[in-house]
């Protein structure tokens, strides 16, 4: 299995694909033992992916000290300077988009190109949903909670209207969970991301990003809402923003969307 030892964690690493060089940043609890994932999908089949466990989660190092935003994106920095990629794109997505948010920040010379999808800035840009204030539910319970904030079409009467659905995100719940317990820290690592997610805030540094952004989110988040994603664009200077059919899972949900993110990161929407 891939590893290498950066800053103080031995991070676990997956490569995939071929072409220009693309780091993507995975989202609140990721883990990519976690299948079928994004290194399966076809941004590999355009690029060169380059994909890990973040601090806390999945078979990266879990220490057991506060994490902050601070030390997920100089990870990501890390990462990149360990394995030789001087500069990449980057794309992250929701705690992911939080944590490219930072590495973009702290590391400009590192970033070619930016894409955030269904994430906020914080502060006055605004949050996304307090994933933390929901960890006491019982699992079953707080799957069900969130299904109408991933998907703002997703309320009650659909739910009731679509129970296999129902089950299926108490399922991948449970499996979520089961990652988590093959290790003694795992829970602990998790707890400390959102820990770290609660305190995100690059509102008022945005403004000095250069790069090209590209913003994508979907129409019916209620985590990373709309609202969310258009003050980001108004804050990146020279920022694009696209919606998508579906909500926080947008990726997955609209064909469009991961074309539409290629085609950013190949240069062929620039005007």
């Amino acid at each position: 299995m891939p590893f290498t030892h950066a800053r103080d964690l031995d991070i676990y690493y997956e490569l995939a694909g071929e072409g220009p060089r693309l780091l993507y940043i995975s989202g609140t609890g990721g883990d990519l033992r976690s299948k079928p994932n994004h290194m399966d999908g076809p941004l590999p089949k355009r690029f060169t992916v380059l994909a890990y466990d973040q601090r806390g989660l999945g078979q990266t190092s879990k220490p057991d000290a506060p994490y902050t935003m601070a030390d997920y994106g100089d990870d990501a920095a890390a990462l990149m300077d360990a394995l030789g990629w001087n500069r990449a794109m980057v794309m992250g997505v929701s705690f992911g988009g939080m944590v490219a948010q930072e590495l973009a920040l702290r590391h400009p010379e590192k970033v070619e190109r930016l894409v955030l999808c269904c994430t906020s800035s914080g502060g006055p840009g605004g949050i996304s949903y307090p994933l933390h204030e929901i960890q006491h539910l019982p699992l079953e319970e707080r799957a069900v909670f969130q299904m109408p904030i991933h998907d703002g079409q997703r309320d009650a009467a659909w739910q009731v209207a679509n129970p296999d659905a129902v089950k299926q995100a108490i399922e991948a719940a449970k499996a979520g969970d089961a990652l988590r317990g093959q290790d003694p820290n795992g829970q602990m690592g998790y707890q400390r991301q959102l820990e770290a997610r609660r305190d995100h805030d690059t509102w008022d540094r945005l403004p000095s990003l250069t790069m090209p952004v590209f913003l994508a989110g979907g129409k019916y988040d209620r985590q990373a809402p709309p609202e969310n994603m258009e003050l980001l664009r108004d804050r990146i200077p020279g920022a694009r923003l696209e919606f998508f059919e579906g909500g926080h899972g947008f990726t997955r949900e609209d064909p469009r969307a991961l074309e539409r993110i290629a085609a950013f990161l190949s240069g062929e929407l620039d005007e």
